[in-house]
């Protein structure tokens, strides 16, 4: 097909950007009329300020991003809208081989059980503590992004302060291996590959995974320029369209070969193809030869894991109330409403005949199983969505969840 359409978009080099990369070099976006070019970045904050100045049309971004660009929380507010998620899950919490072993002494077990895990790190925190010993220093990409957050609810639910009982330091991803190499941080919490790179450097143990924190939660997402949108509808529908495919292509089990592959190459991961097969299969090496697999690690088409959901914006909103990155408004809520657009997911491929969800928000929390829901066009199978701690996020009650998270948080 001939070009229609120019995009200029980043990405990171994380193995959650494969839709994206998969659309262009799987030519996805080429049969929509799309010359779709990839610029690879080093840090979240250059995508979010190269996006801000108009570099970039779109990029591959922290789920928690655009609606800090909206809420003028960043350097260069923007406004950022997002039509599209990139996959669900796909991080981990990987310690030091020494802070591990401290963790399995207070009864850690290599099996990624978050209350377990997170209970024996309260014990080791408080061991050091008592022996008047620096905090730990945990990594995270960026302040605001679904591993800052997940990472603190994690650590906030086993009665652990992240905001005093230990430091939080932020390090772009690729750099996070080394980083705990090196000493400079004790652990950290990373999308893919970065942990089973530490894991197989001998210098770090997975200890325990997003999916198991909240089970099909949301991570990535394409960040659109709100004024860009706005002027180029057709172009965005049409990469939306292709998306979707290359999202479909990415979830097929015969593809992943081709796809570990092609993320190998430099221009993208520029690491060996074995070192991404983990995420695609959810199959973990834990470190000191413990392996585990894990039930949707990492999604980037099944269970919905492309419509843009309100209530994963709304829930990243109550974080950032939670631990004063913002203060909740009625004008801040209703900016963060605007922020995912599942109009136009749904606008884009209504003509394609796939699922769509009937509501544009859903209760977080409330599947235990893998449950089929209502839609138009295709059957379409959501959950479970389980957070680990059996607490439950009702986008029509946000004001209760604040309340009742500010008196946890005091608890702790």
């Amino acid at each position: 097909m001939a070009t229609e359409y120019q995009i200029n978009a980043g990405f990171m080099p994380l193995f959650d950007s494969a839709v994206l990369v998969a659309a262009r070099e799987i030519g996805f976006a080429a049969r929509e009329g799309i010359e779709l070019t990839l610029n690879r970045e080093t840090s979240w904050a250059n995508i979010r300020d190269r996006i801000a100045i108009g570099h970039f049309d779109l990029a591959h971004m922290l789920g928690p991003m655009p609606i800090a660009c909206n809420l003028g929380l960043t350097p260069l507010a923007s406004d950022t809208i997002v039509p599209f998620s990139l996959g669900l899950g796909g991080n981990c919490v990987t310690v030091s081989n020494a802070v591990w072993a401290g963790m399995a002494a207070h009864g850690a077990l290599p099996d990624l059980d978050p209350a377990r895990a997170g209970k024996a790190l309260g014990a080791l925190i408080h061991e050091r503590a008592n022996a008047g010993r620096d905090p730990l220093r945990f990594a995270v990409v960026h302040p605001h992004s679904g591993h800052n957050y997940e990472l603190r609810y994690w650590l906030a639910a086993c009665s652990i302060d992240p905001s005093r009982d230990i430091e939080i330091v932020i390090v772009p991803p690729p750099f996070m291996a080394d980083a705990l190499a090196a000493g400079r941080i004790d652990g950290y919490c990373a999308g893919e590959p970065w942990n089973t790179a530490s894991v197989v450097a001998g210098t770090g143990h997975i200890a325990t995974v997003k999916a198991a924190i909240w089970k099909t939660s949301p991570e990535k997402v394409v960040g659109v320029r709100k004024a860009w949108a706005e002027k180029h509808p057709e172009a965005l529908s049409a990469l939306l369209r292709a998306l979707h495919r290359a999202a479909r292509w990415c979830q097929d089990p015969a593809n992943r070969g081709e796809l570990a592959a092609l993320m190998a190459q430099p221009a993208f991961l520029g690491l060996h193809a074995a070192v991404q097969m983990p995420i695609l299969g959810g199959h973990l090496q834990l470190g000191g030869g413990a392996e585990r697999t894990v039930e949707d690690f990492f999604l980037p088409f099944d269970k919905a894991a492309n419509f843009p959901w309100k209530s994963h914006a709304l829930w990243f909103y109550t974080q950032m109330v939670r631990w004063g990155h913002v203060a909740h408004t009625p004008e801040n809520l209703a900016i963060v409403r605007d922020c995912y657009r599942p109009d136009l997911y749904r606008s884009a491929l209504k003509p394609l005949g796939v699922a769509l969800p009937g509501a544009n928000s859903k209760v977080e929390g409330a599947l235990a199983s893998a449950t089929p829901v209502g839609s138009a066009g295709a059957s379409l199978v959501l959950g479970p969505d389980g957070f680990f701690d059996g607490q439950i996020f009702d986008p029509d009650e946000v004001d209760a969840y604040i309340a009742g998270q500010k008196l946890a948080r005091s608890d702790a």
